[in-house]
């Protein structure tokens, strides 16, 4: 039985149905019947047996006499498999076809790809939006662009991204990044620019917050209120595919850079002016 099993299975994985494949083997074993016997021996109706009858006739594998009541014979088993293959191989040839004949006319034609539609998805909490924020950074390729708080800087330091952004770096992507910053914020700057961020200072920013990846992937904060460091603090950003969106963020970070002063110039006044009165 488990002969049978495997065979009618070397039968399904050449191209015949379950019932094709079973029908086929026992007329193969037990020799040529009658729809009505053949449906008995299988456990089905008659109706499923002649539609699976028809089915082997097409593939040539199977052949009705010209007796009343039709007795159906498999045909032997290499001439079957030859003749299927062949079949197939026919198919094949006129599918090549057809793809050829759909690559030509499509050449005239203006379809509307996926990547042509934007979508749109609400970051709830800071362990979605550290997820998603490396899951980007992992597959970016050219660059990242980031206006980003104090809070950013903190939250990129304390759950991994930098590691992810160090990682994209060394792929040979550009990292650009603006913060406002204060003395406090010396040392996560300080973090980004060891491992090869480019960051600059811009004072008193009260601006949109954003990062794009690769000038199309965007995320920007809706919300950027965080009271603690946690994962399941609650925030609000967008993520969104959307090139319009993406070139007003490039826009936007362009202008920022030319009005802002490399981070390292602002650390250095910052350690001249001291720590602050508390």
């Amino acid at each position: 039985m488990a002969d049978d099993s495997e065979f009618i299975t070397r039968l399904i994985g050449f191209g015949l149905s379950e019932k094709e494949a079973q029908a086929y083997f026992h007329l193969l074993k037990y020799g040529p019947k009658p729809p009505s016997l053949l449906a008995k021996s299988l456990k089905t109706y008659r109706e499923d047996v002649h539609r699976t009858l028809t089915g082997l006739i097409d593939k040539g594998m199977v052949n009705p006499s010209l007796d009343s009541p039709t007795v159906y014979a498999a045909v032997e088993l290499d001439i079957a498999l030859d003749t299927a293959l062949k079949k197939h191989e026919s198919e094949l040839r006129e599918m090549e076809m057809r793809k050829q004949e759909l690559q030509e006319i499509s050449k005239h034609q203006h379809f509307r790809l996926a990547d042509e539609f934007s979508t749109y998805k609400i970051i709830k909490t800071i362990r979605e939006l550290v997820t998603t924020t490396i899951s980007i950074l992992t597959s970016a390729k050219e660059e990242l662009l980031l206006v980003v708080p104090v809070e950013g800087l903190i939250v990129a330091s304390l759950f991994g991204a930098n590691e992810s952004a160090k990682e994209l770096i060394e792929r040979g992507g550009l990292i650009r990044g603006i913060s406002d910053i204060s003395y406090a914020e010396i040392e996560p700057a300080r973090e980004l620019l060891d491992i090869g961020e480019e960051i600059r200072h811009f004072s008193h920013y009260r601006g949109i917050i954003f990062g794009v990846f690769d000038k199309k992937i965007c995320l920007s904060a809706i919300n950027t209120d965080i009271t603690r460091f946690s994962l399941d603090e609650r925030v609000k950003w967008l993520w969104t595919d959307d090139p319009t969106y993406a070139d007003y963020l490039i826009s936007t970070f362009e202008l920022l850079w030319e009005q802002s002063i490399p981070a390292t110039q602002r650390i250095e006044e910052l350690l001249k002016e001291g720590l602050p009165d508390i």
